[in-house]
């Protein structure tokens, strides 16, 4: 078996393996780049080569994972993309969604660029069409957990739930049976004990594993429950008369947040303001959420029992168009407005951080994990101006990072993962982190556990 690295190596975007063995040839994940420094890498032929592969195997619907299978179908691919039935219908959404947002980038840079008299770095054309979506969609197979999955040439591959977000797998890879070798692609690792999806599976044994190191430097710092949180920045902020700008990923903590708030809501702790979920998408992913109940953790099941939504409450407006949309950033008063994306990086919250960023009165909630250099890295890094739509912005608006709500396993949490093994595997490879990150877990994973563990570089093949 050869097993190539083509993405997520020594950064975190970008996810993609290839896997080659009894004559078939297969990758684990397609991902978009979204680092500014790896954006080139979107447009550069799609891995495969595509017509030569056999089959996808996705572990999970975000795009840095899933983000480039449109552009790997146009160039040739036709076989199966399988993934479990809850990440079908989300690829479904981020991909439509995706191919609208770069239509409207690319003819807002093709003006922009005229008008400068100039041309930019990349293509003024989308990286993939609706077209383009249309047609990877017809390759999805949805799959259940726990039941391996035939391949061909002694292949074979199951799907465990990863509990990072709702759908999202790790895929145990086997080769004749797993005679000849068992390997564990880890997807994104979760948290355990978070709200509405499962604990992380776990495993005995393997002989080979590629793990995600996005936290691997680093422990989730406890600051207080969540809701805890939550209510000291609304409230504090609300007798300031700020706003809350809370940038919000539409998978998972779109759904992580508005259930938080219900449950203040619900128990009298949340200000008397108004909530707004400005973003359709994050609408649909929790309409989607609704028709995938049975991969929900105790938690929410105890929440639906008791008659409860988790997914809403009084005071909590969707916010549709865009009209809907400009006209929060003339609301007078205190607001609490929900918007993606949750890096900065698009979306409807750079409008809104544009408007209310020099604002001192107001806050950002960054809740989850910001790549190097995001604008949501920026701005967490305490950057005293940043770029929004162009223009330089400063920032006077208190910037919290709130804790506890990440998707990620922390570095304990991987360690957690790791030590459920009975045994090392022959080789632990490290991945979708940047390098400092996945270098001080190598150590550690040495130094605690006596596991081999590899840092593999952009291209390298391994023989395993």
């Amino acid at each position: 078996m050869q097993l190539q690295f083509l993405g997520a190596v020594r950064q975190v975007t970008g996810s993609c393996y290839r896997v080659e063995a009894g004559g078939v040839r297969i990758l684990v994940d397609c991902g978009m780049y979204q680092e500014r420094a790896y954006l080139d890498r979107n447009w550069e032929p799609a891995p495969g080569p595509p017509r030569q592969l056999d089959a996808v195997l996705l572990t999970h619907a975000h795009l840095d994972h899933s983000g480039r299978l449109p552009r790997l179908v146009r160039e040739g691919f036709r076989g199966p993309i399988y993934c479990t039935a809850p990440s079908a219908d989300l690829v479904d959404l981020l991909l439509r969604d995706s191919a609208e947002i770069q239509a409207e980038d690319a003819a807002f840079k093709r003006k922009r660029h005229r008008k400068e008299g100039r041309r930019g770095k990349h293509p003024e054309v989308p990286l993939f069409t609706m077209d383009d979506v249309e047609r990877t969609l017809q390759r999805l197979e949805p799959v259940p957990y726990a039941q391996p999955i035939r391949l061909a040439g002694g292949l074979s591959a199951t799907f465990h739930d990863a509990g990072h977000i709702l759908g999202s797998a790790m895929i145990a890879l086997r080769y004749g049976d797993g005679r000849r070798g068992v390997v564990i692609f880890s997807g994104d690792v979760g948290q355990w004990n978070r709200p509405i999806v499962r604990d992380p599976t776990t495993f005995a044994s393997a002989d080979y594993v590629v793990l995600e190191t996005t936290y691997g430097d680093r422990d989730h710092v406890n600051n207080g429950a969540v809701e805890g949180q939550i209510e000291q920045v609304v409230t504090r902020t609300v007798e300031r008369g700020g706003k809350v700008l809370v940038p919000v990923f539409a998978i998972e903590r779109a759904q992580d947040i508005v259930y938080h708030l219900s449950r203040l809501r619900a128990a009298g702790k949340l200000p008397a303001v108004p909530v707004f979920l400005d973003s359709p998408m994050a609408a649909d992913v929790t309409r989607v959420f609704a028709a995938h109940r049975d991969f929900f953790d105790v938690g929410a099941w105890k929440l639906i029992l008791s008659g409860e939504s988790p997914f809403g409450f009084r005071g909590l407006s969707i916010v549709h168009s865009v009209e809907e949309s400009k006209r929060l950033n003339d609301w007078d008063g205190p607001a609490v407005i929900m918007a993606g994306s949750g890096m900065c990086t698009h979306g409807r919250i750079k409008h809104h951080l544009a408007r209310w960023i020099g604002q001192p009165e107001s806050t950002v909630l960054l809740t989850g994990y910001q790549a190097r250099g995001t604008l949501g890295r920026q701005i967490l890094e305490g950057r005293g101006e940043v770029r929004i739509h162009g223009r330089m912005r400063l920032v006077r608006a208190e910037i919290v990072q709130l804790q506890g709500t990440s998707g990620h396993a922390d570095r304990e949490g991987l360690l957690r993962w790791l030590r459920a093994l009975k045994a090392p595997p022959k080789k632990l490879f490290l991945t979708h982190g940047d390098p400092e990150a996945g270098e001080a877990f190598a150590r550690l994973v040495r130094e605690q556990l006596g596991f081999e563990a590899f840092l593999p570089k952009y291209g390298q093949t391994v023989q395993l």
